[in-house]
């Protein structure tokens, strides 16, 4: 068993956009704090890998009206098979008062949980994510697809290109209850196998 810290920090970059970005449009902020439980046990052909429980918080840090942020109690599932990791993530939000509540219904959009999978084929990763908020009357959910590839140029295992795509609600907290589509390319600094 240990204790583990995480930080994440998501900043949306908007260069052509100057009149409401300059040149972030937004940062979310997410502290967690997880009790991990390593485990040996087979699932579907699956090795259970880790149980992680603990609280998540996640922010904006910016002012009304377009302050944003949430408190969730976590508990997550690791499973790996050869070249193949999959990550069920499931959380509870911690409630709030209708007065603190800067985010109503966030639960709507981001749902109760995520599936993240993940696939090496040599120096490429390929992952895919899926969240849903499993209601059949108003159903909304999110998807994203990435790409990690070596650089021809560069000699480095802990350097690499990326590429992603998202479809759905909730990419970040401003906008968690608008659809959007997004292609993003960048760098990978560090990815630990």
């Amino acid at each position: 068993m240990d204790l583990w810290f995480g930080y994440t920090q998501l900043s949306f970059w908007q260069i052509y956009n100057s009149a409401f970005s300059d040149p972030f449009r937004d940062t979310n902020y997410e502290p967690e704090l997880l009790l991990n439980f390593r485990t040996d046990y087979d699932l579907f052909g699956l090795k259970g890998r880790i149980i992680n429980i603990g609280i998540n918080h996640q922010s904006n840090g910016r002012a009304e009206p377009l302050s944003r942020s949430w408190n969730r109690i976590v508990a997550n599932f690791g499973f790996e098979k050869s070249n193949f990791n999959l990550l069920v993530k499931t959380w509870y939000r911690i409630p709030e008062s209708a007065n603190n509540d800067d985010n109503p219904g966030i639960e709507a959009y981001m749902g109760y949980g995520e599936i993240w999978g993940s696939y090496y084929w040599g120096k490429h990763k390929f992952g895919v994510m899926f969240r849903n908020n499993l209601r059949l009357g108003d159903n909304k959910g999110a998807a994203q697809i990435e790409w990690g590839f070596p650089l021809p140029f560069i000699n480095n295992d802990r350097f690499s290109g990326y590429v992603q795509y998202f479809n759905g609600y909730g990419e970040g907290l401003l906008d968690y209850n608008a659809s959007s589509n997004r292609i993003g390319i960048g760098f990978i600094l560090t990815d630990w196998r």
